[in-house]
């Protein structure tokens, strides 16, 4: 899989912390952002919580589309994930940054290129362009991914399948090794996570490694 270098996070140039959390489906992304979005409340922050797709009205209806619609071609489902995250940044993450808050994304970029661009059979670098063009190139300063066996993942599901959690176990498979890949080749962004043990000992390791981001105490105050 081609993986082009992104952009140094360091460089978004906003006073906020940008954290997405990515990872194969039943990882526990959604746990494990609420246990560190109430941490960080605890501690005084400002925290945004949100997700892709999604996070915004007008992500609310793509998302519709794109988990629970009809077929949809490979092709426009990447770029159905693109406007919505042109919109979600526009409109959620970006102001939010602006004003210093920690946003914590239950899924990024990344999603995009492991699910389209690798599991899809899409090229990998040019869901990234595309992903990028439509954020203007805008990084998280920490990726946290919540590394899970498929069928481990697949076991932890609750009621009906989504369109993307009802590929077969190859697709799930890809997905998994396209983040695992992404992680060794962005290493000073990428945070891997053993998401197999129970959520509050993965907590205890999100949490320490956003302490040291943040340089919170571990007492939990600033």
């Amino acid at each position: 899989m081609p993986l082009v270098p992104p952009p140094s996070p360091e460089g978004h140039g906003y006073a906020g912390t940008f954290i997405a959390f990515e990872g194969g489906d039943g990882a526990g992304k959604s746990t494990q952002l609420r246990l560190l979005a109430d941490c960080l409340v605890d501690a005084g922050h400002d925290v945004v919580p949100t997700r892709e797709p999604g996070g915004t009205p007008v992500g609310a209806a793509i998302r519709e589309v794109l988990l629970h619609g009809e077929h949809v071609d490979p092709r426009a489902e990447a770029l159905l994930f693109a406007a919505d995250r042109a919109h979600h940044v526009a409109t959620v993450v970006r102001p939010a940054l602006e004003r210093g808050a920690v946003v914590l994304c239950d899924r990024y970029v990344d999603s995009s290129v492991a699910y389209q661009g690798v599991a899809r059979d899409l090229d990998a670098s040019d869901i990234r362009s595309l992903s990028m063009w439509a954020t203007g190139t805008l990084w998280p300063d920490l990726t946290v991914l919540l590394d899970v066996d498929p069928a481990r993942g697949h076991s932890r599901r609750d009621g009906e399948a989504d369109r993307m959690e009802a590929e077969d176990e190859v697709f799930h498979e890809h997905v998994r090794q396209a983040f695992l890949d992404l992680a060794a080749a962005h290493p000073g962004r990428y945070m891997t996570v053993d998401a197999a043990g129970a959520a509050e000992s993965v907590h205890k390791i999100v949490r320490a490694r956003t302490v040291d981001l943040l340089g919170l105490h571990e007492g939990g105050g600033p």
